[in-house]
Formats: structure tokens, sequence, C-alpha cells
């Protein structure tokens, strides 16, 4: 099995940055499409962003182009998510996701795809 660690989240005033990260430990971290997913209270969870097992191809909700960038360290079993220009309508529990099957793009996007979640790591944006 695969284990996920997020870390990383807190609290920010709006236009400020975090920076996420997810620790993976259990199987090649190399093998796995990665995601972050996150979810705010009384609301589904939602996709945020993708990166396919190199590295060399990423994925964005439109909420997020531009502001979020989701990046990989092979060499270090760890998948980071840098938030800049935070919103409130960024606050939400985040959680990362390893995925082994992708045959098509769209995969990417989808939660039910993917094999392995993290416990997940609160971030709060004040107005």
């Amino acid at each position: 099995q695969v284990q996920l660690v997020e870390s990383g989240g807190g609290l920010v005033q709006a236009g400020g940055s975090l920076r996420l990260s997810c620790a993976s430990s259990g199987r090649t971290f190399s093998n796995y499409a990665m995601g972050w997913f996150r979810q705010a209270p009384g609301k589904e969870r939602e996709f945020v962003g993708a990166i396919s097992r190199s590295g060399a191809v990423t994925y964005y909700a439109n909420s997020v182009k531009g502001r979020l960038t989701i990046s990989r360290d092979n060499a270090k079993n760890t998948l980071y998510l840098q938030m800049n220009s935070l919103k409130p309508e960024d606050t939400a529990d985040y959680y990362c996701a390893a995925g082994y099957t992708y045959y098509t793009d769209t995969y990417y996007y989808q939660a039910e795809k993917y094999n392995y979640w993290g416990q997940g790591t609160q971030v709060t944006v004040s107005s």
C-alpha cells in the first residue's frame, strides 16, 4: 500500500501564500500519478490539480489556474502544492491522492480514479 501524509496547512490572510506538501511512503512514488483535491464544509470534494508520473504534465481546476502550482520531487517522494494569491473561497481541507491507472488524461480530474488518499491538511484564508 501507499501512505500519504499532507502538511503545510494553516491560517493565512487573503492574498497570502502557503506551500502544501504530501509525503509518500510504502511503494515507488514515481509509479503514481498524483493529485490534490479539497473539500470545504458542506460542499463536495473538488479537484484542484494533478501531475503525471514524471512531472512533465500538469492539470488544474479553472478556479485555481495561475494561482496554485502543483509539482513533485520523485527523489524525495514528495508532492507539493504552491498556493499564491489565496482567496477566502480557497478555505478547505486539502487532500493528496495517488493513482496507478490512467488510460486517458481525463482520469486525472476524477477522484474515483485515485487509489490512495491522505488524511488532509486544513487551509483557512481570512478576508
